[in-house]
Formats: C-alpha cells, structure tokens, sequence
C-alpha cells in the first residue's frame, strides 16, 4: 500500500511539472509578434498578393496549435514600383522592429533592400523576386519562396530545342529582374547549341512609341522567334503594338515568361477578347503548383470572396507563394519560440543621428536572433496551398516545375510540363518524381501546338530579313530546248526543269530565301555559257541556274552542284596525257592481266579439243597439227563471234 502510494505521488509530481512547464513555455511567448510586408499594392501581383498575406495572417492567428497563442501583427508598406522609396519603407520596417518581412515583389527593389535587412539581420522572404543573382552567397538574409528563374529560363532552353530552333530575339525589359533573366536565358541557350542573336532591352519607362520603334527593329532582323521577359502590368503593350505592325502572323513565334500567365490568371473571367485576340498562338510558361484539397479549398474560397466583391484580383500563382510565406514564417517562429528563443533588439553602434538630422538612425534596431530565425525559416518543411515547401541546399525550393500553356480562343490549353528533374514531358512532376530518371530524347514530349495564324505548322523560326538584297540569279535566255529554260510571263519572269528543280531545292532549306532571275542573252540565239559563268565569278550574278555543263575550264572558277540530268554520253578521258606507240592497244589491260587471259584462251581450247577430236576430223592429225587447231581456236574468240550453223 506505502508503495503505491509513493508512486502515485511521483506520477502527480510528473504531471504538475509538465505542466508548469508548458504554462512556463506558454507565459514566455510574446503575445504578439510584428512582421512586415513590402511590396507595390496596386499591381497585377499586388492586389492578389495584399489579400492573400492578410488571409494567411487571419488564419495564423485563428489557429491556436500553430505560435500556441502568439499573435503576428501584420504591417504593410506601399513601394509604388519605386527602388528608392522601397529603401524608405524597408527602413521605417526596421524602426518598428518586426521581425522579418514579406516581399518584396520587385527584383530590383529586392537588390536595394537586401543591404537593409542583412545589417539589421531581419529575414526578408520574396514571394515574387525571381531574378537568378539575388544570391543566398550575397545575400544571406533573402529568403525566395518563389521560383528561380534560372529554372524558368532552363524550361525556355528546353522548348527552343524541342522545335529545332537556333537562334532567337530576347525582348525584356532593362533592368536588375530583366537582365538577370535573360542572362540565364543566354546560358542555358548555348548549352544547347543555340544563342540569342539580338537583345533587345527597353527601359521600364518606355512609351507605345518607344516600343514601336524597338519592335520595327526586331521586325527587320531574320529570327522570328521572341522571348518576352517583361513587367506584368506593362506587357500586353508589346503585343498590341506588334498586332498593329503585322507581327502575330504565321510564321512568328511568342515565347512569354510567367509574367503573362499573371495577367491571365489575375484577369477576370473570361478574359477580354480584346487582349485574347492579341495573344492567338502564344507559347506561355507558369509556375506549377501541384493539385491538392488544400489548393481547391483555398481556390474555392478566393472565388467566393471575388463573387461578394472582397477580392479585387483573381487568383494567380504568385498569391500561393504569398499565402504560404506567411505559414512559412509562422512554422520557424513557432519552433524558434519552442526553443526558448525571445524576440528582442538591440542598438547599432554604427549608426548615429547626425546633428539636426530628421533620419533618426539611432531607431534602427538589430534583431539579436535573427540568424536562428533564417537558420530555421531555411529548414522549415510543410505542405502549403502551392506545394510542398522545403529549401535546397542553396536557398531554393525544391522540385521547381512550370506549365507550358498555348493561347487559343478564348482561354488556353495545356502542352504539358517541364520541370528540372524529367524535362519536358505531358505527364504531371509530381508523378514523375516517384519513377526513375528517364532523359532520354524520346521521353521530352508535348502535346501539338496551334501557333500565330492559326496553324499547327510549327514555324521555321527564321526568314530573310527585309532589308536583306534577294538573289540575283542569272537565267540563260534559250532560242532551243526551251523545256530545259526558257522566259515567260510568270512573276519570276522564267520556267522550266531547271527553274523547278531549283525552286523544290530552296523550298528544302529551314528559311525561306528570296530570289531575283535575270535573262542572260538576247533571245536570238543561245548565250554562251561561259560568259554566263564569268558574271557569276565576278558577282554580277550570286547563282546562275540552266542546262550549264560542268567542263574543266568552269570548274576553275564556280562551284557546281551535283548533276540531275545524265548526259547520255560519256567520255572516258586519261588523267594524264601519255605517247601513242602502236602497242597502245595493250594499255587497257596490264601484263598480269593478259596473262591470265592467255592462260584461260589455251584452257579452253584444250577443252574444245579433248571433247571433239574423237569425232571432228578438223581437230585430228599430227600433234604439231593438233596443237595449232588448239591456239588457232583460242586466238579467234578474241576476233570472231562464233555461231552454230542449221541447216
């Protein structure tokens, strides 16, 4: 009985100092935690992302099992797409002392305000900055819990050598999130043993006038292929102006990065028609994010709120990525809080308030922990509305995967998928990622696209540029044989076999090249081939196209193709000249050669004579007579056609 007793009181000891414990853990928490935002708020990706920040911080805090009954309170600033008051807000985010910040949106503005939180040692997590040198190396408190574009610039590489492409136009604009990309776009290109053969940047302040004037000059040049790497809130302009310059034809390509996938995505629905007739045949890339319940619910839920009015955007990918930044952060506070770790600032000695200065440095804090807080923020894993979440070991997330989506009608349609572990492919990564490897060429497929000037064709991807010369190809001007060449009333002035043959040769090419006949002659009388083969060596004519034989004299100065007419007569020439000798006729053959038919010659006569000397008396008599019936017999199958006579 003492006994049980005594245990008794040791399992109520155990209880009330778990329990203390946790009142003790629970009492240590802050009640509430500031956290910043720092974006453009009325902006394609703006709206969309403003609500789905807030919506996540809602559902934080309604949550008791996520901070155990810490707040966040949220506090948003407004960059208006402007670097310099980014660094404004970011530094009033500092004198608030929240402990990490959300955004921002911009590239750029990312760059100015990285040097910020790296002082203050304030984690800072970038939903929508993808440009590839916004390093974790150079900027250790930048967390980008978006795609990098390096891998959105690698799925491009991919697509242009699926369809056989060389060479392409990279229009984007000029600065840090353009640049940065199309960089990446250069070096993911020549590992596949193609190149971008123009850029062209337009600053992000340009004029409908400004892009005109670029897009006339991208007109004029040979690649038809474009890759549009532009700001979402100024991109459809490009496609308008090219409408009205004759460039959605057949024949173009558009490539658009994720950007335009935003614009469709935060539109509402349906589209305008306007803005989808500019974009018929458009190839577009989007972030994959991964169907699931969690995805559908909170899809569902945006819909309802934009059905009553409370959401003034759709939902684009960009939105998840906000949504789950905030889980993200609220996932490491959690864990970091679980460590006994507090929330507190600290002066830096290195600022100080000049005198009369209005700056007030002095109120930027130093976050004391913040480097635990990255150190967890980096090894937080879960599953959000976009995905599964997790870091690599350089600072990006993991399984970056997009959509490959076609422009048509009224909406778009799904090529298929491409992500940095199978490729190009029409089956889902998520699916992928469960199977072995396969990068094999036979395993990159898509589904067959409807491209600019509603063809199915895929677009040779290059042309003669307009203000290339066509080719002046020199035509004899025939009075005999004229199925060979011969004028005509045609645009080209010329008809024939030989016309037609060069014609189908060009139309082989993966260009259309532009040509120009020329008469060469009177028409009186046949023109001497030549003279006609002189003006192509003297560049009067770039080719020249006809019954033209192929003699020595011509081959000294043009090139010839290969023959497509047999002569029908053949000289057999010497390569050499040597002395005629009334031997000559035993030149065809060598002496071994005669040699062993003079052996066969006697050979046969031996036979003819062991199978008639029994009954034909011409092969009878003495041995000398016989012998030379036998050579006689030999020597006139080399002269005489031997034949049986019938009576």
């Amino acid at each position: 009985m003492g006994s049980l007793t005594l245990l008794a009181c040791c399992v109520l000891a155990a209880l009330v100092g778990s329990m203390a414990a946790s009142v003790s853990n629970t009492s240590s928490r802050p009640a509430e935690i500031s956290i910043g935002t720092l974006f453009t708020f009325n902006s394609t990706i703006g709206r969309a992302a403003k609500l789905a920040i807030e919506l996540a911080v809602d559902d934080v805090n309604r949550n008791p099992k996520v901070l155990g009954g810490t707040k966040l309170k949220l506090l948003e600033q407004d960059t208006n797409c402007s670097g310099f008051l980014g660094m404004v807000e970011a530094l009033r985010l500092m004198e608030k002392q929240v402990a990490a910040v959300i955004g921002p949106q911009s590239s750029g503005i990312a760059h100015v305000i990285t040097h910020v939180v790296n002082e203050m040692h304030v984690p800072l997590l970038s939903f929508a900055a993808t440009d590839p040198t916004l390093s974790s190396l150079e900027y250790p408190y930048l967390i980008r819990t978006t795609q990098n574009d390096y891998f959105q610039m690698n799925a491009i590489a991919d697509l242009i050598a699926y369809y056989g492409w060389r060479e392409v136009i990279a229009i984007f604009v000029d600065d840090d999130f353009g640049r940065g990309g199309i960089t990446a776009l250069g070096d993911a290109l020549a590992k596949k043993r193609s190149k971008i053969s123009y850029k062209a940047a337009f600053p992000s302040i340009a004029d409908r006038n400004a892009i005109n004037d670029l897009l006339v000059k991208v007109n004029l040049m040979e690649s038809r292929v474009y890759v549009v790497h532009v700001n979402p809130d100024s991109g459809l302009t490009f496609f308008s102006v090219a409408k009205t310059l004759g460039m959605l034809g057949s024949g173009y390509v558009w490539i658009a990065s994720d950007w335009l996938a935003s614009v469709l995505d935060s539109a509402e629905t349906p589209v305008d028609p306007n803005t989808m007739e500019l974009l018929q045949g458009a190839i577009v890339l989007r972030q994959h994010t991964p169907d699931s319940d969690l995805k559908r619910s909170f899809a569902s839920r945006w819909d309802d709120m934009l059905r009553i009015g409370q959401a003034s955007s759709s939902l684009n990918t960009y939105a998840l990525y906000a949504y789950d930044s905030v889980w993200l952060l609220a996932h490491a506070i959690d864990q970091f809080l679980d460590e006994g770790e507090t929330v507190a600032f600290s002066d830096d000695s290195r600022l100080q308030d000049a005198n009369s200065s209005s700056l007030h440095l002095s109120r930027l804090k130093i976050f004391d922990s913040g480097h635990k807080l990255l150190d967890k923020l980096l090894l937080t894993n879960f599953t959000g509305v976009s995905g599964q979440v997790q870091f690599d070991s350089v600072g990006n997330l993991i399984h970056p995967a997009y959509d490959i989506l076609n422009i048509g009608g009224t909406g778009s349609r799904r090529l298929g998928f491409w992500s940095n572990y199978s490729g190009l492919s029409v089956v889902a990564p998520e699916v992928l990622y469960g199977k072995p490897l396969n990068i094999s060429a036979s395993s990159k497929q898509l589904y067959a696209a409807i491209w600019p000037g509603e063809t199915t064709v895929t677009p040779r991807g290059w042309v003669f540029p307009n203000n290339g010369k066509p080719l002046r190809i020199g035509v004899p001007y025939r009075t005999s044989y004229k199925e060979f060449v011969s004028k005509d009333n045609s645009p080209d002035n010329v008809k024939g076999y030989c016309i037609d043959v060069f014609k189908a040769a060009i139309s082989l090419l993966p260009y259309p090249v532009p040509s120009q006949f020329i008469l060469f002659g009177d028409g009186k009388k046949n023109p001497s081939y030549n003279d006609l083969v002189e003006k192509v060596y003297e560049n009067h004519f770039d080719a020249a196209v006809g019954d033209i034989a192929i003699v020595t004299n011509r081959t000294r100065v043009v090139d010839f193709t290969q023959p497509y007419v047999e002569s029908g007569l053949v000289i057999v020439a010497p390569v050499k000249e040597g002395n005629s000798s009334p031997w000559a006729f035993l030149k065809p053959f060598s002496i071994q050669m005669w040699c062993v038919t003079g052996v066969f010659f006697l050979l046969v006569g031996a036979v003819v004579w062991i199978l008639e000397h029994r009954m034909n008396t011409e092969f009878r008599g003495s041995p000398t007579k016989q012998l030379v019936t036998i050579f006689w017999f030999s020597f006139s199958t080399m002269f005489f056609a031997h034949t049986t006579l019938q009576a």
